[in-house]
């Protein structure tokens, strides 16, 4: 007998491409169970996140014909990232493994057999990563690349070019239930709990039906809560800002000093300048010491785990 999967599919109107999902996916999860590569016990996971559609409808409605599709109702939209962690959190003690992918059908699904052969290779993670953004427009490949690129500046662990197309096993499911920050960026969280992991490469698709949930107000605002969730650099910039205001209104000190000097002076010229870039950054300065301090109360209230050992001897 196989380890048993999990496979967790968040849902937002998806009435239009659902039919084709559970199709699709109920064949693969089949011929995976059939070839002894995962257990009978492994099942598909559909979670309604407060859909308007008739997305639970259909979602019962697969539940009847197919025990091996279940399905998680949300009272409310929550959003993408709470829509998973709602599934996982709900399989976590029913799996040896899950694996999270969206109902869209862009996520190459042939490559789930990967994913499990790199889980039974002593994988605790294993993250799909797209190989190339050819279905993507200029402006949206150029904002995607960017935003993983500006993450990684910040000093976010987060792998370039995935989403939330990954496998996780019952060890790395028990990790992530102990993080519990409201601001929810897992492709954040997870590189940070750990464990050995691994990436597949697999191209993704046009979307088979229905209309985009990401629209670029939400792409902004979801890049927004990554950056902030987990770095306090533009804090710091801040600070920087106001370090270098401090060190030009020195600079202007000299240069007019020399100014007096050489007899080219305009009166009243130079206290006016040197206030405004002296009390500017001193400003910018304070706003950053202080912003320094909230920055570490806000990274403290997230209470996660400091550490987490993986192996021990002796």
């Amino acid at each position: 007998m196989g380890d048993v999967l999990y496979i967790v599919v968040p849902c937002y109107n998806e009435e239009a491409v659902l039919p084709e999902t559970q199709k699709e996916l109920g064949n693969k999860l089949e011929t995976m169970i059939t070839a002894g590569a995962v257990s009978e016990k492994s099942r598909i996971i559909f979670v309604d996140d407060g859909s308007k559609d008739r997305t639970w409808e259909l979602i019962e409605k697969y539940h009847s014909e197919n025990p091996r599709i279940g399905g998680v109702k949300l009272a409310h939209n929550r959003g993408h990232q709470f829509a998973v962690l709602a599934g996982l959190m709900t399989v976590k003690d029913l799996c040896d493994m899950a694996i999270t992918m969206d109902a869209d059908l862009q996520d190459d699904i042939d490559v789930v057999d990967k994913f499990v052969e790199k889980y039974k290779e002593g994988c605790e993670v294993v993250y799909g990563v797209r190989n190339s953004r050819a279905t993507d427009t200029f402006f949206k490949k150029t904002t995607a690349e960017g935003f993983y690129k500006i993450m990684q500046a910040m000093g976010v662990d987060i792998v370039f070019n995935h989403a939330d197309y990954r496998l996780m096993s019952k060890t790395v499911l028990d990790a992530l239930s102990e993080y519990k920050e409201v601001n929810l960026f897992l492709r954040g969280i997870v590189p940070l709990i750990g464990y050995k992991s691994d990436t597949v490469e697999y191209a993704r698709k046009e979307r088979f039906a229905g209309e985009s949930k990401y629209p670029l107000k939400k792409m902004l605002a979801f890049a927004i809560d990554g950056i902030t969730s987990f770095s306090i650099k533009p804090i710091r910039l801040i600070t920087t800002l106001g370090v270098g205001a401090l060190c030009a209104s020195a600079l202007m000190i000299i240069w007019f000093i020399i100014g007096a000097v050489r007899g080219n002076t305009v009166s009243g010229w130079a206290t006016i300048v040197i206030s405004i870039w002296l009390f500017g950054g001193l400003i910018l300065l304070g706003l950053g010491v202080v912003g320094e301090y909230i920055g570490k109360i806000y990274m403290e209230a997230k209470g996660r785990p400091r550490f987490r050992v993986e192996k021990f001897l002796g």
